[in-house]
């Protein structure tokens, strides 16, 4: 039976729920699979974490060059977070022939290039099924089971903090405050919740998992990228009521020779399989032109089901006599080459004065622009009326111009949300 010796970077949430797996289902996963999996070497701070789990101090490692030096060492597993030291730890582990399982979606969606450089010169492997969707086997799923397709677009929620804070909105009718504060203190949310609720933890996500389906690196700084800070419980309110949900999406899709990748708020028709997805749960809704339609769903996020995402790579990787290269992570998109004035409907929600000819001046607007209105409500009999639009589908350009010229409009007091409408 094959023996792999298996050192795990990061004893936290996530990387002692890998080793928890790792050793309880160790006998199951060599007699299913024939390899015989021993963690070889840890690398942490606390020492208190390593017998935790049950290990033997004598794996403890002092620093990541004893590691690299570990004959018994196969595959490094990465699960510390945060872009440094981590991506120079991965890179000596490649440099000494280690193949390398990462869970680290930040880190991994800005070098993969250079990660792949490293790899390709001692032929060590690069998994990394866990940086995108938690649980959800998708990496694996896009890589291994779709050749016969051409991926025309990807519609995800693939992040889950923010998916609880909109359910819990939507269901409750709370606020966005309200709901981020339960969130952190249930550990949804970090303390510091930007990276979640303004949509970058999606937007690498989103890169790493774009790249593979259109066979060409999309970076992360080329996306475009809008938080949920301003969803306000009005908007979530009219949403209901016109059929809709609002959920944040990363969305890619091929345009021809160019690519339209995203990451926004966005209301979604009630019907949509996206719609059902909700709390702290995350799924993947990927169009092949062969296939058509398929949605995977599950955690995307905690320490069993992330844990889970890589314990199968490292049973993958173990398996393999020959690792896949990715030699087109070389061949970066450039500006020119990402839709910046991509095409979508839009909700729009302002406040103005009662006073006759506001719609009418705003219609002027819309027309200049060449935007159409599909639906259009207003409460009466107040003295600041709010005025929600739903429009027809219309370029990003023409809608943001559109915008511009509403606010200064003389009797629009504000513009207070604009959404795009995906169906």
């Amino acid at each position: 039976m094959k023996k792999v010796g298996v050192a795990v970077l990061g004893l936290g949430v996530v990387g002692g729920g890998t080793c928890k797996i790792l050793i309880d289902r160790k006998s199951q996963i060599a007699k299913e699979y024939g390899v015989d999996i021993d963690i070889a070497a840890v690398l942490d701070r606390v020492p208190e974490r390593v017998t935790g789990l049950g290990l033997d101090l004598s794996i403890l490692a002092k620093d990541i060059d004893e590691i690299c030096a570990n004959p018994s060492v196969d595959i490094v597993v990465e699960c510390m977070g945060g872009t440094e030291p981590a991506r120079t730890f991965l890179i000596k582990a490649l440099e000494a022939g280690k193949s390398i399982v990462t869970s680290n979606k930040e880190m991994f969606a800005k070098f993969w290039p250079e990660l792949e450089k490293a790899a390709q010169k001692t032929g060590a492997g690069l998994y990394y099924e866990a940086t995108t969707g938690g649980g959800m086997p998708i990496i694996r799923t896009m890589t291994q089971a779709m050749q016969a397709n051409g991926i025309q677009e990807i519609k995800t929620i693939i992040n889950g903090t923010t998916n609880y804070i909109l359910t819990r909105m939507s269901e409750e009718g709370a606020d966005y405050q309200d709901v981020l504060k339960d969130a952190q203190a249930l550990g949804y949310a970090e303390a510091n919740p930007v990276a979640d609720v303004e949509g970058y933890d999606s937007s690498y996500k989103l890169s790493i998992l774009s790249s593979l389906a259109f066979n060409k690196r999309v970076p992360v700084e080329l996306i475009y990228r809008e938080g949920i800070t301003k969803i306000s419980k009005e908007d979530i309110k009219i949403a209901k009521e016109m059929g809709f949900v609002i959920k944040l999406l990363a969305i890619a899709k091929q345009k021809g020779k160019k690519i339209e990748a995203r990451v926004h708020p966005v209301f979604l028709p009630k019907s949509h399989p996206l719609a059902s997805v909700n709390g702290s749960f995350n799924a993947v809704f990927v169009v092949g032109d062969a296939v058509g339609d398929i949605m995977i769903y599950g955690r995307g996020a905690g320490a069993l089901p992330t844990g889970s995402a890589i314990v199968s790579d490292i049973v993958f990787c173990a398996r393999q006599v020959e690792h896949a290269r990715y030699s087109e992570m070389f061949d970066v998109m450039d500006k020119s080459e990402i839709v910046s004035d991509f095409e979508s409907e839009y909700y729009l929600r302002l406040s103005a004065r009662d006073v006759s000819g506001v719609i009418a001046d705003i219609a002027t607007v819309f027309k200049k622009h060449k935007v159409s209105i599909a639906q259009m409500r207003q409460d009466e009999n107040k003295e600041i009326i709010p005025i929600v639009f739903i429009t027809h589908k219309t370029s990003e350009n023409a809608m943001k111009s559109a915008i511009k010229d509403i606010e200064n409009l003389p009797n629009v007091i504000s513009v207070d949300n604009v959404i795009r409408v995906e169906k």
